[in-house]
């Protein structure tokens, strides 16, 4: 008599596990800027130093595009300070020079002279859709870099990524 087939077992990881683990890898990573590489593996110097100094001045303008909402809508500053003080660290962890810790107190000149909508929830969507752009950016270029830069660029698109989820979906 034969045995029947053994039930159908799935093959590999399952969705959920991969997404698990794309996002514990992110966490372990960090934003980090201790190089365990000197940043020209993979490429040369120069590219790995434009690309820090790039990643910098996108993020230290999102931080101005934070100042210019909180400086529109202070009724937001409570929900927008966490995240700019993360992208404040993004900054910091790619060799910028960064703004102010809090935009609670005043926004810096440049802030004032961004655009920003009319309504709260305008402004909200338009911050979240500027973290989406640049976290996209940021995904495509990491292909291109070295080691450890790659790695703190991925962490950083994916905390953009986030920050985007939770300027949008995280409210409702």
């Amino acid at each position: 008599m034969p045995f029947p087939p053994p039930p159908r077992t799935l093959l590999g990881p399952r969705r959920r596990s991969l997404l698990a683990s794309a996002a514990g890898a992110a966490l372990l990573v960090g934003c980090s800027t201790d190089a365990d590489d000197s940043g020209t593996t993979g490429g040369s110097a120069s590219v790995s130093e434009h690309a820090r100094a790039r990643a910098a001045s996108d993020s230290d303008t999102l931080v101005q595009r934070y100042d210019a909402v909180i400086a529109a809508h202070p009724t937001l500053a409570e929900r927008l300070d966490p995240l700019r003080a993360e992208v404040v660290r993004h900054v910091a962890a790619f060799g910028g020079s960064g703004s102010t810790p809090s935009a609670t107190a005043t926004a810096s000149p440049s802030a004032s002279a961004t655009a920003v909508p009319a309504t709260p929830g305008d402004a909200l969507a338009e911050l979240a859709a500027a973290e989406r752009a640049l976290a996209d950016r940021r995904a495509k270029a990491l292909l291109d870099l070295p080691g450890e830069l790659a790695r703190l660029l991925a962490s950083v698109a994916a905390a953009g990524a986030s920050h985007a989820y939770l300027l949008t979906e995280g409210a409702k």
